[in-house]
């Protein structure tokens, strides 16, 4: 049972910045594994990458390789600077990159930050570009760390994560189910921008406000709600489905964060009342960002009837990095690490691309 020093990098669509996080991990004999979060921070992004991100979609193909390498220097800076500040012992780093494209019905799903160059810079064995081939497969491609709540928090009944997507993890007779639920922090960030905050803190802004019950509506009809998982989305969806009825509304801008909060909630406790076998006796683990955020926290118990679990403030912001952290350490035991059954491929994958040295990990 070898013990793993890793560390997971994860940077979500809300673009808070790079979420790093060294973990001991450990396989047990029954297949289930121990964690320990050492230490983790997060490197909040300046304002020239975090518009170089958001404006990238739109960018020319040399451009947009030029970021990838770039961002993946970037991450090893900063890994070399917490390795430094924190006297840390790594065998390996697992990395989710950023995402700029997500079109899984086109069988297009892109994240820069090129593991070679995090690997160069570190000069740490690196795994990345987890989803590629499931996409190939013809899955989703998300979400792919259902497997992490699997081997990780199988105590808890369903798993979800509340980041620039609502998503959630659990298994239904016997199977394993994971899929995109709804937008999240990146609808609440963007209004919260408009108050010149980065986000919500505590729901402050939704707690102003009163539900705007026509654009309530209008979000909840949404056909992706209506479809079967697995299902999966990304930030041109919002775009293009989205975010037009929220602007068209109406409502005050402290209206439109309250009924977001809402809508939000809606449609988490929905998925979790018709996914539970009985509700009142399921427990529902609750992390990321949105976590925090107790108006919405609030609004979601008000439409489930199930036990809600909100962790500690580490595993609640560095639960997607350790899960990355996992996926890595899969990858190199060639393990399987990704499931078709989370994402709709053809097969379940080895996924992830190596960079650098593995050979002290055989």
């Amino acid at each position: 049972m070898r013990t793993y020093k890793v560390i997971g990098v994860m940077s979500g669509t809300s673009m808070d910045g790079v979420d790093l996080a060294h973990c001991d991990v450990t396989e047990q004999e029954n297949g289930k594994w121990d964690y320990t979060i050492n230490v983790a921070k997060t490197y909040e992004y300046n304002d020239l990458w975090r518009l170089r991100l958001s404006k990238l979609r739109n960018q020319n193909a040399l451009n947009v390789y030029k970021t990838d390498r770039y961002y993946g220097e970037y991450i090893g800076e900063l890994i070399n600077e917490f390795i430094s500040d924190n006297h840390l012992e790594v065998d390996l780093i697992g990395s989710h990159g950023h995402t700029i494209f997500h079109q899984p019905e086109s069988n297009v799903t892109y994240q820069i930050g090129s593991p070679s160059a995090i690997a160069a810079v570190t000069d740490i064995p690196t795994v990345g570009n987890f989803r590629a081939m499931d996409v190939v497969k013809y899955g989703e491609g998300a979400p792919i760390s259902g497997i992490g709540d699997q081997l990780l928090f199988s105590e808890f009944d369903m798993c979800v994560n509340l980041g620039g997507f609502a998503n959630i993890s659990t298994q239904v007779e016997g199977s394993p189910v994971a899929y995109d639920i709804c937008p999240c922090n990146i609808l609440l960030n963007r209004i919260a921008r408009e108050f010149g905050k980065e986000y919500d803190e505590n729901g402050e802004i939704a707690n102003q406000g009163s539900i705007d019950y026509d654009l309530l509506s209008d979000l909840n009809s949404i056909d992706y709600y209506a479809q079967s998982y697995p299902k999966s989305l990304g930030r041109e969806w919002i775009n293009e489905h989205f975010w037009y009825r929220v602007r068209q509304s109406d409502a005050s801008k402290e209206d439109r964060m309250k009924t977001l909060v809402d809508h939000i909630g809606q449609q988490i406790g929905q998925n979790i009342e018709n996914l539970a076998a009985d509700p009142t006796t399921t427990r529902v683990y609750v992390t990321g960002g949105g976590a925090f955020n107790t108006a919405l926290i609030d609004h979601l118990k008000t439409h489930t009837d199930a036990e809600i679990i909100v962790p500690d403030a580490q595993v609640v912001d560095y639960k997607e990095a350790l899960i990355f952290g996992l996926l890595a350490v899969l990858r190199v035991q060639n393990k399987t690490n990704i499931l078709k059954s989370y994402t709709g491929a053809e097969q379940d994958s080895i996924g992830g691309e190596l960079a650098g040295n593995f050979s002290h990990l055989s």
